[in-house]
């Protein structure tokens, strides 16, 4: 208890300190800032889904203040280095919070105007993290044992958000249903993913017999009212999870290491009859044909998939995206000699990609900011790089530069390189997707698109690692 009330006296004088020196008249103006200690950049990004709505530097305390004038209310989430957390915020705000990247989520505490709000929807965040190993253990349970206990989780989260909504009246309906999605959705979420969850841990062939009353929750949700939280995780994650449950119980046996083509279109049509909202709707169909492509780490096309989607997605700009993603995957097989082609590293000194391979097993990733992020590519890589030692790893930005900003925190500046796709004869990056290529010893192709996010990546690559 004191060490909370020291920090929420701390963030007060923060937010007197900053908020008295800017000079700005109040208003409906938000102010969001804070201090980070031991700070990873020098620089915190404000999101609103999935957009950028600025970039607040730090100052030489490492403080940081941002000023928005018409900021709508709703949900919005910070980075900071390769981690982030959701905030609400709502006109007239003094959201400050102070943390230690050390520690980031259980550092994280706020103050001022919007805290509580704040405030709670962290600690709910922290208890998921906490419980999860719990819940991962009931999966083995028989689907009323299951029932049970998520319903006696599901009934004390309830409470919690009775006694909030109690006791602070003042606060909007947007924000309660927010607060509410954060308390429950995780749950519902767990039980959509229960019945593959359980053949997983239990080790059986066949799905548990589970009668109507397990799903009986679903009647009270409407997850075509809101497109704003779509990009919340407890919502998204939930929704995720219902449209694969939905789609086995269509009579598709479980999954391991990938889907079939006719699971796949079956969710693409799920996806479609289940999701009213557009963009949502997009959202999802463009997530699944990509991720379920991406699984497979080859060059394999399901174009019954790819199809389907471009049948049911109404986007413009993702159905050219899986256009070029289909050109760009005729090139560059197994088989295939790589060269024709730059790369340059950090010093602006350009080399042949054929001199680069030449004599070593080399994985090529390719990538683009606006496909994948810095923070994937930094979780991923070096962990690849550790238990694969013997591999040669070159991490290509496309149409990059030599610019600092470029860099990948924590992966080498000398496997970091750049290049100008634009340049490229057979241009085998249209899409700007991230591709990875793995190249043998002689410059050979052994996988034209393998995919860092898969599970068969590691088998893929140990093959590389063996080839003499």
């Amino acid at each position: 208890m004191a060490k909370y009330l020291f920090n929420s006296i701390t963030l007060l004088y923060l937010l007197i300190n900053l908020i008295g020196c800017s000079g700005i008249e109040k208003s409906n103006t938000v102010f969001f800032g804070g201090k980070i200690i031991n700070p990873k950049t020098k620089f915190v990004v404000l999101y609103s889904n999935n957009l950028v709505i600025d970039t607040i530097l730090l100052n030489e305390r490492n403080k940081f203040l941002g000023i928005y004038k018409d900021l709508d209310e709703g949900l919005y989430h910070f980075m900071h280095g390769n981690e982030n957390q959701y905030i609400y915020l709502e006109p007239k705000d003094s959201l400050m919070l102070r943390l230690n990247t050390w520690n980031f989520d259980e550092s994280l505490v706020f103050a001022g105007k919007g805290a509580e709000r704040n405030n709670i929807l962290v600690d709910i965040f922290l208890e998921d993290e906490s419980e999860k190993k719990l819940f991962y253990q009931f999966n083995n349970l028989k689907p009323k044992a299951y029932q049970t206990k998520i319903n006696s989780h599901i009934q004390s989260r309830l409470k919690t958000f009775d006694n909030y909504k109690k006791n602070h009246p003042k606060e909007t309906t947007a924000y309660f249903n927010v607060l509410k999605t954060a308390l429950t959705y995780p749950m519902y979420a767990r039980i959509e993913r229960y019945p593959i969850s359980h053949v997983y841990v239990s080790k059986t062939l066949d799905f548990p017999e589970i009668d109507s009353s397990f799903y009986a929750y679903r009647k009270d949700l409407d997850f075509n009212d809101n497109n704003a939280l779509m990009y919340y995780t407890p919502y998204a994650r939930y929704i995720t999870n219902y449209l694969y449950n939905v789609t086995y119980a269509l009579g598709h046996k479980p999954m391991m290491s990938k889907f079939s083509s006719d699971f796949t279109v079956d969710l693409l049509q799920t996806i479609d009859a289940k999701i009213n909202l557009k963009d949502s709707k997009n959202a999802f169909l463009k997530r699944t044909v990509l991720d379920h492509f991406q699984r497979k780490s080859n060059c394999n096309i399901d174009q019954r998939s790819f199809d389907a989607f471009l049948k049911l997605s109404s986007n413009k700009k993702d159905k050219e995206l899986v256009r070029n993603l289909l050109e760009d995957n005729k090139t560059l097989h197994k088989g295939h000699k790589i060269g024709g082609f730059t790369i340059s590293d950090f010093t602006d000194r350009s080399i042949s990609i054929k001199d680069f391979t030449h004599g070593k097993n080399t994985v090529l990733l390719f990538w683009s900011k606006e496909y994948i992020s810095k923070s994937f590519i930094n979780s991923r890589v070096p962990f690849l790089q550790r238990k694969y030692p013997s591999l040669n790893f070159a991490v290509i930005e496309i149409d990059g530069s030599s610019n600092s900003s470029s860099r990948i925190p924590n992966i080498d500046i000398k496997n970091q390189y750049y290049m100008n796709s634009k340049l490229l004869k057979n241009n085998f990056l249209t899409s700007a997707m991230h591709r990875t290529i793995l190249v043998n010893k002689k410059g050979v192709v052994e996988n034209g698109y393998a995919a860092i996010s898969s599970q068969n990546i590691y088998k893929q690559l140990k093959e590389l690692s063996e080839i003499n």
